[in-house]
């Protein structure tokens, strides 16, 4: 087997099931999208990606020899695969909260919006309709 190709198969047999992670991560939720979002969106996927290669790379080099060839790609498909996951793992959460802390802001903003309109729409106290 050609060494570059050995040496990058973890990563080139799961590109497929990464790149199914990733999408679902960028697409869902859907709203709300901004600049602040798709930047951190798209630095946690480079950040995931560059991490797995790095632990995939690490563990061939670090893997038992006498274990056998096979053995360094299960250890560097596991590391990869366990690096790649507890980025997206920490992304979705800080990204979960950050979306719900700032709902809760605009929330908070919409209705002190709305109680002031209303307010504003009252007769004044003491004056007298007609």
């Amino acid at each position: 087997m050609n060494p570059q190709v050995e040496l990058n198969l973890a990563l080139i047999l799961f590109v497929p099931w990464f790149s199914i992670l990733a999408w679902l991560f960028w697409a869902y939720p859907r709203q709300p999208r901004g600049g602040a979002r798709t930047a951190f969106d798209s630095a946690s996927l480079i950040l995931a990606t560059l991490l797995a290669g790095w632990g995939m790379h690490w563990s061939m080099h670090n893997a038992d020899p006498n274990a056998g060839a096979i053995w360094k790609q299960v250890l560097a498909s596991s590391v990869a695969y366990g690096l790649f996951l507890l980025v997206m793992t920490l992304a979705i959460v800080v990204r979960w909260r950050w979306l719900r802390a700032r709902a809760a802001t605009h929330t908070a903003g919409d209705a002190a919006q709305a109680d002031s309109h209303r307010n504003s729409t009252r007769p004044l106290a003491g004056k007298v309709e007609s």
